[in-house]
């Protein structure tokens, strides 16, 4: 449970020392002020409640510039060396749950450098050379969000995979294709599923495009004019695996684009898979009978125990908000700040961090869930027989035989006014009945008219024929194991972003 007004878990209140501010550690700041924080002030400015989980980030960006400033003759070997042995210590103990993490410090910065001045000394001191939390937090965050990143495209992966598996055991299996929820032409499931791999491809590329103008290194902006130390930014780059530096050290310290673009990218990946959820939840209604969902991913009613409720699905459904909220939130936070830094991109970390959780978890929740899926085929069957299905491939049949498409167009729609005054399928209207509304048509009409026969002829790429459909099964178990071949080991702070 969080508490509404630290906006910190019950978990993290625990582990951290709330400290008053006459007993407080000396700030890093605090010889400016002749009197201490109040402990309201210092408990709604704090973030380490939340941003400590960047604690492996900023220590990898630490070593870095402590590598850095060395090689540049700011600090000694000495000095060099205790500080990456302190920063091991402070790992060691994150990672063991027994660092004690302190909202007098205020941020996951000062703790791990009030830390590491308590294991290193004077050389813990030294680190903060030639940078500013201003740089450094942009820095950690960007190599944070980078390894979130290469996380979820693995994820999406999955995904797919599991799509097109499904479709691949369905390729020729007959449902109704809907426009504004209506029947409107026969369609093969497989090719219904892979729409959606189509939908998390884009997802993915927008992805993999945020991450690129993400991988810059902000580190050396310092607080928003740069240093008068003699840094070597490309070094650190090198690094830490940063693809290039920023080139303005104000828009450096100041851009949180790269954090709203993936909250975008996330948002619209969310609809997508929202789109599929409420698919879901209406297929395996009775008024559908579609499919079943493994029993694992649903849940029963408390009163009515013949329920089934798909909650997975609904509460992907319902999530999709929650992160779509997530970006509107974001693009509030920056459109009235100043150059340069201003204590409003504090804000930013809450809502990617939840983004980030939101979207691993409902992309393991559908790699999981799509491969249990059951398949009712007759179901699927009944309901594209309903509503004149192939009506469209009689007006195709008309104009292959020389009928103009539009005349043929008003002719099939008066054989389905017909059929419905007879209660009847098109399919079902006797030949002499169809040939008064045109004569064009002869006896092959009715091969025309089948499930099967709708389905087959639309044989081209991008078609839901059931050979195009096995094609592109194909194209997409190679596109993925040529993927999964080429997947790289993780970024440095990649695979550090669970909720402590």
């Amino acid at each position: 449970m969080t508490d509404r007004k630290t906006g910190q878990s019950g978990k993290l209140r625990e582990s951290l020392r709330d400290e008053s501010p006459l007993h407080a550690k000396e700030r890093a700041w605090s010889g400016r002020f002749a009197e201490p924080v109040a402990q309201f002030v210092l408990n709604y400015t704090a973030s380490v409640g939340f941003d400590q989980r960047l604690a492996h980030a900023d220590i990898q960006a630490s070593l870095a510039h402590a590598s850095m400033l060395a090689a540049a003759g700011v600090l000694s070997a000495e000095e060099l060396a205790r500080i990456e042995q302190g920063l091991a210590q402070v790992l060691t103990e994150i990672e063991a749950g027994t660092f004690q993490w302190q909202v007098a410090l205020e941020d996951v910065h000062m703790n791990v450098e009030a830390r590491l001045t308590e294991l290193a000394g004077d050389a813990g001191k030294r680190l903060h050379t030639a940078r500013s939390r201003n740089d450094q937090v942009a820095t950690d965050l960007r190599l944070y969000l980078r390894g979130e990143v290469d996380r979820l495209l693995e994820e999406i992966d999955a995904v797919q995979r599991s799509l097109v598996e499904l479709a691949a055991a369905h390729s020729g299996t007959v449902m109704p294709g809907y426009t504004h929820l209506q029947v409107a032409q026969p369609v093969t499931f497989g090719h219904h599923l892979l729409a959606y791999v189509e939908m998390l491809e884009r997802d993915r590329e927008r992805l993999v495009d945020a991450r690129g103008r993400m991988n810059r290194l902000p580190l050396g902006s310092a607080a928003l004019a740069g240093t008068t130390f003699p840094i070597d930014r490309e070094r650190v780059a090198r690094d830490l695996k940063f693809e290039a530096v920023c080139q303005n050290s104000i828009d450096a310290v100041s851009d949180r684009d790269f954090a709203i673009e993936l909250c975008a990218a996330g948002a619209l990946l969310m609809a997508h898979l929202s789109r599929l959820a409420e698919e879901l939840v209406l297929w395996l209604s009775p008024g559908f009978g579609f499919i079943q969902l493994p029993d694992r991913f649903t849940t029963g009613s408390s009163i009515m125990p013949q329920k089934r409720n798909p909650d997975v699905a609904e509460l992907a459904r319902g999530k999709t908000g929650r992160v779509i909220g997530h970006l509107v939130a974001l693009l509030t936070l920056i459109k009235g700040q100043p150059l340069a830094y201003n204590k409003d991109n504090q804000e930013d970390k809450e809502p990617v961090f939840d983004t980030i959780d939101t979207l691993h978890a409902t992309l393991r929740a559908f790699a999981e869930m799509v491969p249990g899926i059951r398949v009712d085929h007759e179901a699927m069957r009944r309901a594209a027989l309903q509503g004149h299905s192939t009506a469209t491939d009689l007006a195709d049949y008309l104009v292959r035989r020389g009928v103009a498409f539009r005349d043929a167009h008003e002719a099939v729609a008066r054989a389905v006014r017909r059929a419905d005054e007879l209660g009847c399928a098109l399919a079902d209207l006797p030949l002499q009945e169809l040939q008064a509304l045109a004569p064009q048509i002869g006896e092959g009409v009715f091969k025309v008219l089948t499930l099967d026969g709708s389905v087959a002829a639309r044989d081209h790429v991008g078609g839901t024929a059931p050979a195009q459909v096995a094609a592109q099964v194909r194209r997409w178990q190679k596109t993925l194991e040529q993927r999964a071949a080429l997947t790289p080991g993780p970024s440095p702070a990649s695979g550090r972003g669970e909720k402590s």
